[in-house]
């Protein structure tokens, strides 16, 4: 079985394509070789399948969903990496990204945001405590 990332799907003509972790050219997906519900079809979902080839190139079949894609605002999964700021450095790209786009805050208010935020950071592992 072979993994890859959808890349493209059209719910409404029952096909797309797949990019192959080992990377090659795009497999062809059509809505009949899923075996879950073609509303779970999106860019970013991981699948799994069996690759044929086909007159028209790759195509793939007995495909199996092993991860969805994270809705916008999720945590990103635990395999992705980020910068972990110290809180120097968070507390000053806070600051001035505030200052520059809420230019009539007050000074109480800036650091009442930017403490609130650090909160979140650091519970979230994004600044070192």
């Amino acid at each position: 079985m072979v993994t890859g990332k959808v890349v493209r799907f059209d719910e409404v003509r029952g096909y797309g394509f797949v990019a192959p972790d080992g990377g090659g050219e795009d497999v062809f997906i059509h809505v009949n070789d899923l075996t879950f519900d073609k509303r779970l079809v999106a860019p970013g979902v991981v699948v799994e399948f069996d690759l044929e080839d086909s007159d028209r190139g790759p195509k793939a079949s007995n495909v199996h969903i092993l991860r969805q894609s994270s809705p916008p605002g999720e945590q990103p999964p635990e395999e992705e990496l980020f910068d972990v700021l110290s809180a120097k450095e968070f507390h000053e790209t806070v600051t001035e990204a505030l200052l520059t786009s809420a230019p009539t805050m007050t000074a109480e208010q800036v650091l009442q945001v930017r403490q609130k935020l650090t909160q979140i950071a650091v519970r979230h592992g994004w600044v070192d405590a």
